[in-house]
């Protein structure tokens, strides 16, 4: 079943990239409370996640937060030392938190998995940005094409607030 908006997210445990290392992060607390923009990239460091997505979302951050959003943060099927990597060479750490999803457990539990086998890439998440509403979905885009961030990007959640 794929999440839809109204939804809850379910708790699920991920890596979250920290000063000391990685940690856990249950998302029901990583949620509770706040009002989140999440947005999800089918792997760190390829092109349109790397030149397109998150560079939207790094730019856009003050706008996003002055319209009500407690923290944004970036999700992906990759090991939390590959996404600790990509915050660092980005310089998006302080403005973006970085999520791993290496097992895929949150992206299969949300029904966002992509099939990318034939890429050679296993299985990743579908590209999307939802706005989550102490832990409820209220506005969910997911990309047609993973090659492509517009529904998904910045400019468009920006407008959903």
């Amino acid at each position: 079943m794929t999440i839809a908006v109204g939804d809850r997210l379910p708790d699920i445990t991920v890596k979250a990239v920290t000063a000391d290392g990685p940690a856990d992060a249950s998302t029901s607390e990583l949620f509770a409370g706040k009002k989140v923009v999440l947005f999800a990239v089918p792997g760190a460091f390829t092109p349109t996640c790397h030149m397109n997505h998150l560079p939207g979302f790094v730019e856009h951050a003050a706008a996003i937060k002055a319209k009500g959003v407690d923290e944004i943060a970036v999700i992906s099927v990759n090991d939390p030392f590959v996404m600790s990597a990509w915050a660092e060479s980005t310089g998006a750490g302080d403005a973006i938190t970085f999520l791993a999803d290496g097992s895929a457990e949150f992206t299969k539990a949300i029904g966002l998995e992509l099939d990318a086998t034939a890429f050679g890439m296993g299985v990743r998440s579908l590209r999307y940005s939802m706005i989550v509403d102490n832990g409820s979905v209220t506005a969910l885009n997911v990309e047609e094409n993973p090659g492509q961030a517009e529904a998904s990007g910045a400019e468009a959640l920006l407008g959903q607030l």
